[in-house]
């Protein structure tokens, strides 16, 4: 029943085996099956580094002691989870009598590993847990568009959709963190009375769980395990320019000198997609872009980097599809057409969990733009994004959608980040709109998809950014003043364009983007000149109070340079997120963990962004054990209160910690 290898400790009991190992430091990974034999893969964890674990077994139960966390597992399989301190954190849900004498024997005959079979020789698996504390709070688990920072009580989807990145870690308030390291789609639940984490196409379950005495400690161990992102180049900690969609050469350039013509800091400017011929084909259309080398060569100039936009997608009449497709480098479909996404044509998405695909379009990519002095791209439609989720109807080179489909985005960044390092280039980063644990290590720079214009989105924002940060994605941006809508003439629109910029220039990265109203006219009859471009996206566009606001977060941002930089070595050395719960910064306070309007930028600026239409005071918390001095009129308060700030359009409240 109980065995030990090395330093995992092995239950077995009819068909399934148990595996505890330690992996890292206060830490244990798990994993069970009903196979012969559990797979080997590592998922989104690396290599465990050596422990000085214990482990001790007799007739009743065994145990793995790793630090401050020790899992013991009866002789009838189930697992709890304790602290260095004894104390329970975590236990397995069951009800059933194979355990006689267990307080919660029950006749119900629900089991906590739920192995449920399916056609393929697979399982639909359910791991379920007790909620044992009526007061707990979580947080974490990557990218969701709704409002709640705490994730207690809720129901969330494993999977990946524009705009929703799942990245299934989660952070307990009572000193614990979970890993779901399974990359098929599935389902988490945080309920009042279970919770549990879902696979609907499995051979095994596998999760990380850490214990730690603060947020901090137990971020940092996840990061450990999982990866850091690298270090951020000096062209990531300033302003970004973007719009959908510059339609020409001429048309960006225009822009770039205008922005050095009023002295504006900029660092980066983008070009968006259907710059290409056709999608499939990863080079510029020379009928727009006549001459890409010089236009490079005069950013460069300027001073500004410049990002391109990269899709997945291939077109069935583009001059790829047909190599591609006898090589075996496209998703396939069980079922219907062979077609994935329809936007400007029927397309189907390069597959990137294939070595050999991701080296085809790194290949294409290096002659096409690398070796043009592009240095940074916008991995767009990472998810992969589908016309119709179906994830049942979708097959990798690695396995099936249902069974390993989240990792798409993952490798989708190291398809570039394995490429351009091979280059010999050092500092990567790469703007991609999903992501899944582990993709940090792969320069990933999530930002949070297409998203409406409005107060109600902006909201959304916020709390997604401070869940990504705790999930080990400290390199988090969004499109300010969102992506769908917005005119830059319209009154109500600039007022939150305002509010969007300001709290944008406390965000890992500040960048303007978004589809503005109303449309230009179609530029040209070839090529993506179909895909019409959105209004001017300037910050010019939208009126002179506007701009001076603007120019002045722009400003800002570049004051906070040298700070910036110090978070993105934080970052880089030990997985610190960079914009903060406040209660990651002051876990002892325990009104920080009520907060979900507030954050801190790294540890010594706290923001409090405008969320709503209109507003004219804004309540604002400052934490205990320091004294906080409003960053624009030096005025000083005592931390612990809780104090009215009168709101202007021209700032939003930030105060600083002495």
């Amino acid at each position: 029943m109980f065995s030990i290898d090395n330093q995992k400790l092995i239950f077995h009991y009819d068909a399934e085996e148990v595996w505890i190992e330690p992996w890292g430091t206060n830490a244990v990974r798990i994993r069970a099956s009903k196979n012969d034999t559990i797979p080997e893969e590592n998922w989104a964890l690396l290599d465990a580094p050596k422990s000085d674990s214990v482990i001790e077994v007799n007739e009743n139960y065994a145990y793995l002691q790793n630090g401050k966390i020790k899992a013991v597992i009866s002789r009838f399989g189930k697992i709890t989870v304790y602290n260095q301190k004894g104390e329970l954190l975590l236990e397995e849900y069951c009800r059933n009598r194979r355990d006689i004498l267990d307080a919660k024997c029950s006749a119900i005959e629900i089991e906590t590993r739920e192995f449920k079979p399916i056609v393929g020789g697979d399982y639909h698996l359910t791991w379920r847990l007790e909620s044992l504390f009526s007061d707990e709070k979580i947080y974490g688990m990557g990218q969701y568009q709704q409002p709640y920072l705490d994730l207690k009580g809720m129901d969330l989807e494993l999977a990946h959709r524009n705009s929703q990145a799942s990245v299934p870690f989660a952070l307990s308030s009572k000193g614990y963190g979970v890993l779901w390291n399974n990359p098929g789609v599935g389902r988490a639940v945080f309920g009042k009375n279970i919770m549990s984490f879902e696979a609907f196409s499995t051979e095994a379950l596998d999760c990380w769980i850490v214990v730690g005495d603060t947020p901090s400690e137990i971020v940092e161990e996840y990061a450990g395990v999982t990866g850091t992102v690298p270090m951020m180049p000096e062209y990531g900690l300033g302003f970004w320019q973007c719009k959908l969609r510059y339609q020409t050469q001429e048309e960006l350039l225009a822009v770039a000198r205008e922005y050095k013509r009023r002295g504006v800091p900029i660092d980066v400017i983008v070009i968006d997609f259907f710059h290409w011929p056709k999608q499939g084909e990863w080079k510029f259309d020379t009928v727009y872009w006549p001459n890409p080398a010089a236009m490079v060569k005069e950013l460069k100039e300027l001073g500004i980097e410049l990002m391109v936009s990269i899709w997945p997608t291939v077109d069935k009449s583009c001059e790829n599809y047909e190599e591609m497709l006898e090589k075996g480098y496209l998703i396939r479909t069980e079922r219907g057409f062979r077609v994935g996404l329809d936007f400007q044509g029927a397309t189907i998405h390069f597959d990137t969990t294939n070595p050999e695909a991701r080296k085809y379009v790194w290949e294409k990519v290096k002659q096409n733009y690398y070796k043009l002095g592009i240095k940074i791209f916008w991995l767009d439609e990472a998810e992969p994004e589908y016309t119709v989720y179906d994830f049942d109807n979708y097959r990798y080179y690695a396995g099936s959608n249902l069974k390993i489909g989240n990792l798409y985005p993952k490798m989708y960044a190291q398809t570039f980040f394995e490429g351009m390092k091979k280059e010999g280039q050092e500092n990567i980063v790469n703007l991609i709109r999903c992501a899944w644990a582990g993709s940090q290590r792969y320069g990933a720079l999530v930002w949070s998809g297409d998203i409406a214009s409005s107060y109600e989105s902006l909201r959304n924002q916020l709390v997604a950014g401070l869940n990504m940060g705790i999930v080990g994605i400290p390199w988090w941006t969004t499109d300010i003043g969102g992506f769908h809508g917005g005119n830059p003439d319209d009154e109500n629109f600039r007022e939150l364009f305002i509010r969007w910029f300001q709290w944008a220039a406390f965000c890992p990265v500040m960048r303007l983007h978004g589809d503005r109203e109303p449309r230009q006219a179609q530029l040209g009859t070839s090529g993506g000149a179909t895909c019409c471009s959105g209004a001017s996206n300037e910050i010019w566009s939208y009126g002179e109070k506007v701009y001076d606001i603007c120019v002045k977060y722009i400003n800002i941002r570049e004051k906070l340079r040298d700070y910036t930089r110090g978070l993105m070595k934080e970052a880089h050395e030990k997985g610190t997120p960079i914009m903060r719960t406040l209660f990651y910064e002051f876990p002892e306070d325990e009104k920080c963990w009520e907060i979900t309007d507030e954050y801190m930028y790294g540890d010594r600026y706290l923001v409090a962004p405008v969320l709503y239409a209109d507003m004219k005071e804004r309540i604002v918390y400052l934490p205990k054990g320091c004294r906080w001095k409003d960053f624009e009129s030096g005025m000083e308060y005592t931390g612990g209160e809780t104090i009215k700030v009168n709101l202007s359009i021209d700032s939003i409240p930030v105060f600083v910690k002495c």
